[in-house]
């Protein structure tokens, strides 16, 4: 292998991340996309899809553990998760880590990006085959459409409004993950960066705050997406992220997390003002 493998995700015509790579472990198209993974000097193996860092092993756990713990433990007792995307398999680990779900459906479009990780990032992907988990290779938007179950949390774990993920972004898909939504259920969404995603955030929160009455959005920080500063929104039916926040459960789980514990769950509803300003019209409660 030729010593000098770089791998440069590109944004847009002005920003560029380059990551040395050691080893090509697999490289794919599927109907949707292109899908590598390589083995990277600095940060462990790592997931592109269209040639966009999606997961690497050194951080992926900033993200995981912020779409799942955050709303699992404002909701008292979710029993029934949905995630849409994450074909990577962490957001699914991290949700039946917790001992009071019963079930976590999730739902990704490419088969190949999970046969993928199941094969390569089993840091990620190997709970996918846990009891608990029901896998389905399918469209997301048209699962919400269809489906008579209710859920208490929906994880949209989705990659940016292009390609496949675009109408993940629309109000009809998220009129349709209302309706399948328990009474007091929680919606988290992957919120993109604020440094360079604001028209995209403010699209987002208008989306939402059309079908909710109680839209939120928190931050965290990473590695290898563009900015490194990223959000979540989250939408609720009832609960406040913080005021309903039952810190005790974090103990009680007996849980241990990388990234997320008690203080870092509030604090991520704090945002700084160059985010809050342009925003604040559209959080709600």
């Amino acid at each position: 292998m030729h010593s000098d493998l770089w791998v440069e995700e590109k944004f847009e015509d002005f920003l560029g991340l380059r990551l040395k790579v050691e080893k090509v472990l697999f490289s794919g198209k599927s109907e949707f996309q292109t899908v590598d993974v390589v083995e990277t000097k600095g940060h462990g193996k790592m997931l592109l899809n269209d040639g966009l860092i999606m997961v690497t092993e050194r951080d992926e756990f900033a993200y995981h553990d912020m779409i799942s713990h955050v709303p699992l433990f404002i909701h008292p007792s979710p029993k029934k998760v949905l995630v849409i995307g994450g074909g990577d398999g962490g957001s699914a680990r991290e949700v039946i880590r917790h001992k009071g779900v019963e079930k976590c459906t999730m739902v990704e479009i490419d088969a190949m990006v999970v046969d993928a990780c199941k094969e390569f990032i089993p840091l990620t992907a190997s709970a996918l085959d846990d009891d608990r988990i029901e896998l389905i290779i399918g469209d997301g938007v048209q699962f919400v459409k269809d489906t008579t179950e209710k859920f208490d949390v929906i994880i949209i774990d989705s990659t940016d409004p292009i390609g496949p993920a675009t109408p993940l972004f629309g109000e009809e898909f998220y009129q349709d993950v209302n309706k399948c939504l328990s009474d007091d259920g929680i919606v988290v969404s992957q919120g993109e960066t604020p440094w360079y995603g604001k028209e995209i955030q403010h699209s987002l929160l208008s989306v939402l705050n059309n079908v909710f009455d109680n839209t939120y959005m928190y931050s965290f920080s990473n590695l290898t997406y563009p900015g490194g500063l990223w959000c979540f929104t989250l939408a609720s039916k009832k609960y406040h992220p913080i005021s309903d926040f039952n810190a005790d459960a974090v103990d009680a789980s007996g849980l241990s997390f990388k990234y997320y514990n008690k203080g870092v769950h509030t604090a991520a509803f704090a945002l700084p003002n160059f985010i809050r300003d342009g925003l604040q019209h559209l959080l709600k409660n």
